[in-house]
């Protein structure tokens, strides 16, 4: 949006605000879904009966849906529009939700958790474009970051969640509420925000872009003039207009340059953005921080409040992260993000490899499992602080107009696959070259991540959406 005329938009900026609320709870519940399978891989493994690789893909098979869900959203919302495609989404995380719990066998858990993944993928990708289309470009990074918030929040919500519910019932595998298992509960509880998110969709307006793109400016008009006034709404829509004017239906093959035959340099940046996000194993700690908790010698409540304590600060470094994104930039915070990941997931490496194995378990002295506590924590506060809300801001925004769904398509696409094949290989990495190769090999990804960001991304700041090029 325009940055001039802000008597305009800040006279809207508590209805903005309440979309962008609205919008992000997609955001709570793709963190409250990812989050929740951390408690729960005990009991799977019993209830299922499963191995190292069939636990792995219990907790991995989401992803496959992530990956499907990424990959449609963006053309589905250049058809239905972002708001049915995120009612749609919506849908799919109660069913995910009721299903995951009540499943009898790893096949039906298998098949909900896709579902799930599905919602997952879509809102991963929708929230942030949705709020960049409503949003003004002074405010466009901060409002854009609320996605991430929303992440932790709801991964902290989730974790907070999974230790209750496990401390009230002594173990995640024992029963519960009528009869059921704890680790059963803990899927249901989605249950509560799924369906607010599914009403509150209800009553949020459609993108004034999508408005445009259908060839309904009225609409368009009407929903920025409540955003951002009357005058402003009548500018825009001709800017938006203009832009349109010069595009066409939005296809994949857009994402290929037609001068030189190649894929756009765009693409593959924000195709980088999603995998390096996944390279430097942070989903390994939300997924399967019990475990690796529980596997240097802390019980399963002790990890569990260790889960929380990570939710916390993450929540702290994203709030950072909003009142700097945008002063500073986005390619900064990536900058000190890949840098801080890199020197911690190193430490973690080194005291890993200090340990030795006992009945199992890896135990560490005081001093190494202090380290590692400490340096994981800082790890996902500089996650949280960087990668973590910058990547989706910068997918949200940084491709042109023509381009936008389908770079993001692509882009959430490899950053869900990349997302499987880091969360299906953690168990395998365990057992074979153990926690000082894993992290070892995520230290690398991250070192490696700052000769990308420094010689591939370009910032975004302050740019408007329709003066992005590709």
């Amino acid at each position: 949006m325009n940055t001039s005329g802000h008597q305009d938009q800040a006279a809207n900026l508590g209805l903005i605000s309440a979309i962008v609320a609205v919008a992000t709870l997609g955001g709570f519940l793709f963190g409250f879904d990812s989050g929740v399978i951390n408690g729960t891989v005990d009991g799977l493994r019993l209830a299922f009966d499963s191995d190292d690789v069939g636990t792995g893909f219990n907790v991995a098979s989401m992803l496959l849906g992530c990956a499907v869900g990424a990959f449609l959203a963006g053309r589905l919302s250049d058809i239905l529009g972002r708001k049915k495609t995120l009612l749609l989404a919506a849908a799919f995380f109660i069913v995910s939700a009721f299903g995951s719990g009540i499943a009898g066998s790893s096949t039906e858990f298998i098949i909900y958790r896709i579902i799930g993944g599905f919602a997952v993928g879509a809102a991963s990708v929708l929230a942030p474009a949705y709020v960049s289309e409503v949003t003004p470009a002074h405010l466009r990074g901060r409002l854009s970051s609320v996605q991430q918030i929303m992440i932790i929040v709801g991964l902290t919500a989730a974790f907070l969640s999974n230790y209750l519910l496990a401390e009230n019932a002594g173990a995640s595998t024992n029963a519960f509420w009528l009869g059921f298992e704890a680790w059963r509960w803990m899927f249901w509880i989605e249950l509560v925000p799924a369906t607010v998110f599914l009403i509150a969709l209800l009553f949020i307006p459609e993108s004034p872009r999508f408005l445009v793109n259908k060839g309904l400016p009225e609409e368009a008009e009407n929903v920025l003039g409540r955003l951002f006034g009357e005058g402003f709404a009548a500018r825009k829509v001709g800017e938006i207009q203009e832009s349109v004017a010069q595009d066409r239906e939005p296809r994949l093959s857009d994402l290929i340059d037609k001068t030189s035959g190649k894929v756009r340099t765009i693409v593959w940046v924000g195709i980088g953005l999603a995998v390096f996000q996944q390279l430097v194993g942070i989903n390994v700690v939300f997924y399967y921080g019990a475990v690796l908790w529980q596997a240097v010698g802390f019980s399963e409540s002790d990890a569990l409040k260790i889960n929380i304590l990570s939710g916390t600060l993450s929540i702290g470094s994203c709030l950072i992260a909003i009142a700097l994104i945008d002063k500073i930039g986005r390619k900064p915070l990536l900058l000190i993000g890949s840098i801080g990941m890199a020197i911690t997931l190193g430490m973690m490496a080194v005291a890993f490899q200090s340990g030795t194995f006992a009945d199992g378990s890896l135990q560490l002295s005081d001093s190494a499992g202090l380290t590692a506590l400490i340096a994981a924590n800082a790890y996902v506060a500089l996650f949280n602080f960087s990668w973590g809300p910058v990547m989706w801001v910068m997918l949200g925004e940084m491709f042109p107009n023509q381009i936008r769904g389908s770079g993001l398509a692509v882009s959430g696409f490899s950053q869900w696959i990349a997302n499987f094949g880091i969360t299906m290989t953690f168990p395998i990495m365990l057992g074979t070259i153990g926690l000082t190769g894993a992290y070892g090999f995520y230290a690398l990804s991250a070192a490696i991540s700052v000769l990308f960001v420094w010689m591939m991304v370009r910032e975004t700041k302050g740019i408007e959406l329709e003066q992005m090029t590709g």
